[in-house]
């Protein structure tokens, strides 16, 4: 039997495996999404708090599971904050479509999330591909110049000008456009030859080897190695803003600080206007009362409509934008005589009764479907024609969202 290379070319999923290691394989399902229903998707159990039941805290960031990574140092190619609540370290390299794929995924974290740390290791597919060592071979002899992301950049970005090139034509197609990004490519061409490069080259190779990496692109977020099917963008900027909502939640139930006699308006400003509901806190003093307390605290500023569903409701409330998140503790459901019998009714969403945590939805119709299942805790008083300019949006119907609207702030008056 010939003997299986330590790299070899999975080339149908454009993913390569190392070693003799067997990628996990499949993808699970996904609930049906329920388009009537103001709902929390995969809604993890927290405080049920705001009432006589509590129960264990379970945070929303994923812990870091144990791993024989390396952790991050100064030697590694790092963008972002050092301190960023969220670490992505990708094994890749720059031949690979697989990789190239990642390289954009990741322009778009990055892009979307200020608190992001993202950790580059180059990993030569050494004997597999045939410009693979040469390009990581440039990306070093760059960063000689401290242009390592410059190449980075440039091999990514124009991956289709020289992935089918010769070796031979690759050289010289690097140089060239490497002098004109600023480089200098005579020194560019010495470091590329030089024995020192080729060692730190090989020396990444190696390293690799003594880990049995399982495939590349590799991934893992704050030490947890994320699977093959879940490397796209939706998936990975689901679980970064999920750890970053873990960093913000409450460990207890605010403090019943609201007059259920007293009148509370609040003004919802939007990226598309203002939107003022009036709260009802004489019918769900339990929802005002957390309400103007989560808003008193900034928790709903640059927030983003998540799920907007036209002629049904806008549903927002959640840092996260996952739709899966909540403050770090729930309350139970209020009824009154109240019911989504007219637009503009202001509902708390949740994924069952008393799970009431942050998100809330504005109706855009009546909505008899939802009586004795939601809590209403609201009208809009003006600026129903600003929630249903909101972008349509569904969590989970596409690959990438489009971009939500956004809540700037929102403020409390209190008569």
């Amino acid at each position: 039997m010939k003997r299986i290379p330590f790299l070899f070319l999975l080339s149908f999923a454009s993913i390569f495996i190392l070693g003799g290691c067997t990628s996990e394989t499949g993808t699970p399902s996904k609930p049906a999404l329920i388009v009537e229903n103001p709902i929390i998707m995969n809604t993890p159990t927290f405080i049920i708090g705001c009432s006589v039941k509590f129960a264990e805290a379970e945070p929303t960031s994923a812990p870091s599971s144990a791993s024989l990574i390396p952790p991050v140092s100064a030697a590694d190619f790092s963008l972002g904050p050092a301190d960023a609540p969220v670490t992505l370290v990708e094994y890749c390299e720059f031949q690979s479509q697989g990789c190239a794929g990642m390289a954009n995924v990741v322009m778009e974290l990055l892009k979307n999330h200020a608190n992001l740390r993202f950790v580059f290791r180059p990993l030569p597919l050494i004997g597999i591909l045939d410009k693979s060592d040469r390009a990581v071979l440039a990306a070093l002899a760059a960063d000689e110049q401290g242009q390592f992301w410059v190449m980075y950049d440039i091999l990514f970005t124009k991956y289709n000008e020289w992935a089918d090139l010769s070796p031979s034509e690759f050289n010289a197609w690097v140089v060239r456009i490497a002098a004109d990004a600023g480089m200098d490519g005579d020194q560019l061409t010495a470091a590329t030859k030089s024995d020192k490069t080729t060692t730190r080259m090989m020396s990444m190779y190696e390293a690799a080897k003594q880990l049995s990496i399982p495939a590349v692109p590799l991934v893992l977020i704050n030490g947890k190695l994320q699977q093959s099917y879940v490397l796209d963008y939706q998936n990975m900027s689901d679980t970064i803003g999920l750890i970053t909502l873990g960093q913000k939640q409450y460990t207890e139930c605010p403090p019943f600080n609201i007059d259920p006699l007293k009148q509370y308006i609040a003004t919802i400003k939007t990226d598309k206007g203002d939107i003022v509901i009036g709260l009802f806190p004489d019918k769900a003093p339990l929802a005002v009362n957390s309400f103007v307390f989560l808003a008193r605290a900034g928790w709903f500023d640059g927030v983003t409509f998540h799920r907007v569903i036209p002629g049904f409701a806008a549903q927002t409330g959640d840092p996260s934008g996952t739709g899966r998140g909540n403050p770090g503790y729930l309350f139970n459901n209020e009824f009154s005589d109240l019911k989504f019998d007219k637009p503009g009714r202001i509902g708390m969403a949740n994924s069952g009764l008393d799970t009431n945590g942050s998100q809330f939805f504005i109706t855009f119709a009546p909505a008899p479907q939802l009586d004795s299942g939601y809590t209403i805790f609201g009208q809009v008083l003006k600026g129903l024609d600003v929630a249903e300019q909101l972008t349509p949006r569904e969590p989970g119907q596409v690959p990438l969202l489009p971009p939500g609207g956004q809540i700037i702030s929102v403020t409390i008056e209190e008569k």
